[in-house]
């Protein structure tokens, strides 16, 4: 069927929202497309015939293929296009950063917007994760077993990819569900739990076993998988060890990892009333750093009722490595953004007399410099400088750090013969294969936190190493 083209210049807007109602809700922000919507947006695409958005995707997604799908209204058989390539559509249509990705190749950016690749990509698993019916079609097994150490995206990716090929695959995971970042660290409002659920409950139909509370290094090391029979281990388990800034004062009460917050928040659910989990719900909160973590934790801060939520971040607008979107969302609902500042104590009081209070106290503040940029560091970004006699304090009850993860050190130091480097990384090749024979891993473990659709493309390559190992072992 011939599509009348659509050569509007910009995309159509995705309906949110409204920044003074989703401030004290859970709900999600961005609320989706509708049918028509969709196939108006599909309508943009040109469908070059050398595709340079699909370079830019790590999944490889076919993506001029699923939005033609899309424009002649056959929604299913565009998410069929997509999970060829992708395990996880509906997640990655919500979270990956398309702008500098596929969106960034598209040729209809260059005199305007780019089709909006991730909207349709969200709308097509939405639609088929709510009309499609029977199971996915499972492979015939091969009688080969393989262990993925890890549920976040880069692990369900290479299980998912792995399962597709026949293998039997069991994926282990330390917490009591799975999902990894996309459960504990991504919020309920950019991406709804039930989602990530539901990717997992297609994996499970197609055979993948999950087993909860299994801590590989602690419950079973990475020698026991193999003497367990499986005959390769791939290893995404992710950068949890949340890192801090050695300032005075971070050990007082109030003073949390972005993690910590998070996984309380989103997996843990502190924000129901009767939570057996505490959260503090902060007046006044700051958070320190400028990245997708960061942004996400100032949304549910303001979302637990802080009055005033501040970003402090050392560099200036142009060098904040989050998402344009989430920035924009952050501003719309009220957080404050003190750029070219950097704390360099954490204020706080001790009473002896008040019973609750704990050894090292209450936050009462966050002591800041005033920063400008000075000569480009190493990649190219502009260093920033102390202003002297430039000191000021902010008046804050609650500090969430959110200035990076490192990989945890259980997995290295329980796994003889893995190296990893300085920054506690898993040293791998271009196939993701570890200094360990049989042994690959991918994600946040090898680079230090990065993005979702990054961490699905290592889990991708390295099901691929995996299946050509053990076809040729």
């Amino acid at each position: 069927m011939a599509v009348k083209k659509n050569m509007s210049p910009k995309k159509n807007p995705m309906p949110v929202q409204d920044p003074e109602v989703r401030a004290h809700n859970f709900d999600e922000v961005a609320l989706g497309y509708d049918e028509q919507t969709a196939l108006d947006e599909a309508a943009r695409c040109l469908n070059c015939k050398n595709p340079s958005c699909v370079t830019g995707c790590p999944v490889r997604v076919h993506i001029p293929e699923f939005i033609a799908r899309t424009a002649e209204g056959d929604f299913e058989g565009a998410y069929q296009v997509i999970h060829q390539s992708s395990s996880l559509p509906a997640v990655c249509g919500r979270v990956c950063p398309q702008e500098t990705q596929c969106e960034s190749k598209c040729v209809r950016g260059i005199k305007g917007e780019p089709v909006g690749i991730g909207r349709l990509e969200r709308f097509v698993a939405d639609w088929h994760n709510t009309f499609a019916s029977g199971t996915p079609v499972t492979p015939a097994p091969n009688g080969h077993r393989v262990a993925v150490v890890g549920s976040g995206p880069s692990g369900l990716t290479c299980a998912g990819d792995l399962a597709k090929a026949g293998y039997a695959v069991t994926v282990f995971e330390a917490l009591h569900v799975a999902g990894g970042v996309l459960m504990y660290g991504i919020p309920e409002f950019r991406l709804p739990k039930r989602i990530v659920q539901k990717e997992v409950d297609t994996l499970k139909a197609m055979g993948v076993e999950i087993r909860t509370n299994v801590v590989i290094g602690r419950t079973v090391t990475v020698d026991e998988l193999f003497e367990d029979g499986y005959e390769a281990v791939f290893i995404g388990s992710g950068a949890g060890l949340p890192n801090f800034m050695g300032i005075p004062g971070e050990s007082l009460n109030g003073v949390y990892s972005a993690n910590e917050f998070l996984t309380r928040s989103n997996l843990m659910k502190a924000y129901r009333d009767g939570s057996a989990t505490p959260i503090m719900h902060a007046k006044h909160v700051a958070v320190v750093g400028g990245g997708n973590v960061a942004m996400d934790a100032a949304r549910t801060a303001r979302r637990l009722g802080a009055e005033k939520v501040y970003i402090v971040y050392r560099r200036s607008m142009d060098e904040l490595p989050a998402r344009r979107e989430e920035v924009e969302h952050a501003m719309e609902e009220e957080i404050e953004f003190r750029l070219l500042t950097n704390p360099t104590e954490i204020l706080g009081y001790h009473n002896p007399e008040d019973k609750r209070d704990p050894k090292n106290g209450f936050v009462t503040g966050i002591r800041c410099v005033r920063m400008e940029l000075g000569e480009p560091d190493a990649r190219g970004r502009r260093r920033p400088v102390t202003i002297p006699g430039s000191e000021f304090d902010l008046d804050v009850d609650c500090v969430v750090m959110s200035i990076g993860t490192s990989p945890n050190p259980l997995i290295k130091t329980t796994t003889e013969g893995l190296l990893v480097n300085d920054h506690g990384g898993i040293i791998v090749n271009e196939d993701g294969l570890t200094s360990r024979e049989a042994v690959y891993a991918g994600g946040d473990a090898v680079t230090g936190a990065a993005t979702v659709i990054l961490a699905m493309g290592a889990g991708k390559t390295a099901a691929a190493a995996i299946d050509n190992f053990l076809k040729n072992k």
